[in-house]
């Protein structure tokens, strides 16, 4: 079984004085993965930038770069995407897996073996980061739910429902820079801060864990309206497993990402994957507006 989506996904920049020159990277261009197949993709750049390359980035994403050299006091990126996702969340048991200890030996270095291209690549995200900081209380949180002997994916599933459990979401509670111990103090943020937790609490026992980024199915209340522009960008974690390869959860909602879920990209934290970030010359103060809008497409 599969769904398809259309996501439409607008970034707008309205600047107090004129921007002259303009460097942007975006990730807006969802990769290709066994679970998830992009039928179309659409960049609207206003105004037309004068460089444009594509590339992929340091961790295996789609990277786009922009370069604006005609003056501006606005900026518009539009990106529109046609993608399908297969369900995944019964691939496997929870309980199918190694124990947590046995997935911090396998990541190990051991004298006089090579270790294999995915333990390389996993440990590029064992350690901390700018986002994804962690102290002795952080520990303290993650030991909890990591019992000796514990299969990694089910110690993973306690920690995401105790995170979902303990914490409440509110959108006006953090800011982007918003400190993971802060956010375990005083227990309310948003997805990208319970992703950052999440992480946080598994690296912190020498587990290999990941900031993902995409966009999430939302539905409206019963009898009202899908609202164009309602929608918004969406952040899970991810964890390396031994015998599985990267497998997702999501803290927000208490779940194991599906068919629901579109995967934009992934790094150490939301610093490496931002949808857009870039440097300008000129410009002063600035007024941002972000729409995001997940369309079902019926079959």
């Amino acid at each position: 079984m599969s769904a398809r989506y259309v996501i439409h996904h607008e970034t707008e920049y309205r600047y107090d004085s004129v921007v002259s020159v303009s460097h942007q990277a975006l990730h807006l261009m969802p990769p290709t993965l066994p679970y998830q197949r992009c039928h179309g993709h659409r960049l609207r750049i206003e105004p037309a930038p004068t460089h444009r390359v594509e590339e992929i980035d340091g961790f295996g994403n789609p990277l786009t770069r922009l370069e604006i050299d005609t003056p501006h006091r606005e900026l518009l990126v539009a990106a529109e995407m046609d993608i399908e996702i297969d369900a995944r969340t019964a691939a496997f048991d929870l309980d199918d897996s190694p124990s947590w200890e046995d997935a911090v030996a396998a990541l190990a270095y051991r004298g006089g073996h090579l270790p294999t291209a995915a333990a390389l690549d996993a440990n590029r995200y064992r350690f901390e980061s700018p986002y994804v900081r962690w102290n002795s209380d952080i520990a303290h949180f993650a030991r909890a739910q990591f019992a000796a002997g514990t299969p990694l994916l089910r110690a993973c599933a306690r920690l995401m429902q105790r995170i979902h459990r303990e914490f409440r979401f509110d959108a006006n509670a953090t800011q982007i820079a918003t400190p993971v111990a802060e956010v375990l103090e005083n227990r309310h943020g948003v997805c990208q801060d319970f992703a950052h937790l999440m992480i946080a609490c598994l690296r912190s026992l020498g587990l290999a864990a990941r900031y993902v980024s995409g966009y999430l199915l939302t539905t409206p209340p019963p009898g009202q309206p899908r609202l164009v522009g309602a929608d918004a960008s969406h952040a899970w974690a991810s964890v390396h497993c031994p015998k599985h390869g990267w497998i997702d959860f999501d803290p927000t909602n208490d779940m194991r990402p599906g068919d629901g879920h579109i995967t934009l990209a992934w790094g150490r934290d939301f610093g490496d994957v931002s949808p857009l970030r870039g440097i300008i010359l000129g410009g002063g103060a600035h007024e941002l507006d972000v729409r995001v809008t997940v369309v079902p497409v019926a079959k």
